[in-house]
């Protein structure tokens, strides 16, 4: 049960090859999300699940390979990697919004605005959230862990991560000065960078044990995914990405890809997966997987 000490940590299991580790994860943690939305008919039940379904689970990748290499298992860990993913699918929908990106498709399907309306879609949002933090209550680490992941998941999630970063992408959209290279960089390591962070963490943390390598390594990661991103934005299609596209250019907005160029967009982005894979060195090859999860994030088309 989530607080108790008994063996909840175990022999470091063997790495599986990342695309069969991120199809678990993705797996595992959509069925634990469902099980916990069992029953409910409900619109705003039905627009959790839809909101959830169709995401990569890299998040819950990062948190079950974290813990994998600090000896948890996967049962331990579960939890905290379904809180992260209720708590991303939760900012995608509140951030298509009309109110706010006014999107009409996301993962290749209606946004949950337009799939049901924009009541439902705020609900499910926020009860998406309320899910996340019970969820992560439910990781089954020390007492003390729990406290710290909870409080990390809280700050990643808030005014000073993703929250306050979507505000300052908001604001500048509207602003007189296009934003630099240095507030672009600060406002995304906030908007997509601190859950990827807290995700990457969250083993180390679940075990008591240094995390700043794979905060480190969450931090290259995160901001490598939003140059790949800003190159989707310019360079994807559609259908392959799954929701609109050139969206950015429409709006005048400063990205990596408007500051440097594509070229150079792309080294930045090969440089932090660089720096990301040199900080996970304390772990050997049994941090390959993660390696890997670095170099798909940049080659991704979707």
């Amino acid at each position: 049960m989530p607080g108790s000490l008994q063996a909840t940590r175990v022999a470091e299991g063997a790495a599986l090859p990342f695309p069969q580790a991120l199809t678990l994860a993705r797996d595992a943690t959509f069925a634990l999300l469902a099980r916990h939305l069992g029953g409910l008919t409900d619109d705003v039940a039905q627009a959790m699940l839809y909101a959830v379904e169709g995401g990569k689970g890299l998040r819950a990748f990062l948190v079950l390979e974290g813990a994998r290499l600090h000896g948890f298992d996967r049962e331990a860990a579960l939890p905290a990697a379904a809180a992260i993913e209720a708590l991303h699918a939760y900012s995608l929908v509140h951030d298509d919004l009309p109110c706010m990106d006014n999107d009409d498709l996301r993962r290749g399907k209606p946004t949950v605005h337009r799939r049901w309306n924009e009541t439902i879609a705020v609900l499910a949002g926020d009860a998406l959230q309320g899910l996340a933090f019970q969820l992560v209550a439910e990781a089954n680490c020390p007492d003390r862990a729990r406290v710290a992941l909870v409080t990390g998941l809280a700050g990643a999630g808030g005014i000073l991560g993703m929250v306050g970063g979507q505000a300052m992408d908001i604001a500048a959209e509207s602003a007189e000065v296009p934003l630099t290279l240095d507030q672009i960089t600060r406002l995304q390591s906030r908007k997509t960078g601190a859950l990827i962070t807290w995700s990457a963490a969250a083993g180390a943390v679940m075990a008591e044990a240094d995390a700043a390598p794979l905060r480190t390594y969450g931090d290259c990661l995160g901001l490598a995914f939003q140059i790949a991103d800003d190159i989707l934005d310019v360079e994807g299609d559609a259908d392959r990405v799954g929701k609109a596209v050139g969206k950015d250019a429409g709006r005048g907005k400063a990205t990596f890809v408007s500051l440097l160029g594509l070229d150079a967009a792309r080294a930045r982005a090969g440089a932090l997966v660089d720096e990301a894979c040199a900080a996970l060195s304390p772990y050997g090859t049994g941090a390959d997987p993660l390696r890997e999860a670095a170099r798909f994030v940049i080659s991704r088309s979707s």
